[in-house]
């Protein structure tokens, strides 16, 4: 038997994004010792990009390819997703598609943060994210945490994320870019508000973050907060830079591989 785990991601070409991608990728080596671990890109403009810096990247098909070339006989992959959207989708497919060429003994695949069963792990995450909120933040002032979204079904765990934490923080409020919650349903409920800490809900700091969210232009969320009179303070920080959800990845990575023989691993928070 020979075991490897293969962490997929949309892919990121910025310092700060790699630096949590390696963050990420040692905590897993600390909790799987002695299993290789290896990394796909779901973003074909991103691989593209990489190639061009002469960054080597792979697909997830790719990824697994190789990984059956060299013999693994016992794969797991965990995509750093927050819901089972569409991207998430596309990676099950292409898992589906390898189990069915019986490529490996055994190929599974660990959920993202949130997902379907008994809420999944929304306290976990919205736990998480609380207790990552700025330090300088006073009790009167509010945090927008800004996601991508969805048209897929599974956006209703934005909902039940939102929820959660409001019933921890009436102040921390939840958007989406391209969901049912828009920035345009969350100004109302800042009237008042006279500081705002904007957040993205994103797995690293990249274009959505620094241009849809803390950009310059006037479409911005922070140019839009500002316009309406609200001090808004823009934080760079993705959640793979928020430890506590590093850790749930790393447990549904194991759940992925809980059926394997002898799966050597550590403590969840690794020293």
């Amino acid at each position: 038997m020979k075991q490897g785990i293969l962490l997929t991601a949309f892919g990121s070409g910025s310092v700060q994004g790699e630096a949590s991608f390696r963050r990420f990728d040692a905590l897993v080596r600390a909790r799987f010792p002695d299993i290789p671990v290896r990394w796909a890109f779901t973003s074909m403009l991103m691989r593209e990009r990489l190639a061009s810096a002469r960054k080597k990247s792979d697909s997830v098909g790719k990824a697994l390819s190789r990984m059956a070339f060299e013999r693994f006989t016992h794969v797991a992959v965990q995509p750093l997703q927050l819901i089972a959207g569409f991207e998430y989708g596309d990676i099950l497919t292409v898992v589906q598609q390898m189990q069915k060429e019986g490529l490996f003994a055994a190929l599974s695949m660990g959920e993202p943060l949130l997902t379907e069963r008994d809420g999944g792990d929304a306290a976990r995450v919205a736990d998480a994210l609380l207790a990552g909120l700025p330090q300088e933040r006073r009790s009167d002032e509010a945090v927008l945490f800004m996601g991508h979204g969805s048209r897929h079904v599974s956006e209703r765990q934005y909902e039940i994320l939102s929820r959660i934490i409001q019933e921890r923080d009436p102040l921390v409020f939840m958007g989406t870019l391209n969901g049912a919650v828009r920035l345009d349903a969350i100004l109302p409920l800042l009237a008042g508000v006279r500081r705002v800490w904007l957040l993205p809900l994103l797995a690293v700091v990249g274009r959505h973050t620094l241009e849809d969210m803390a950009g310059a232009s006037e479409n911005s969320w922070y140019s839009r907060l500002t316009a309406c009179g609200i001090h808004c303070t823009p934080v760079l920080r993705g959640m793979t830079e928020y430890e506590g959800l590093l850790d749930i990845w790393g447990d549904h990575l194991a759940c992925a591989m809980r059926d394997w023989p002898h799966t050597q691993t550590s403590s969840s928070h690794p020293a």
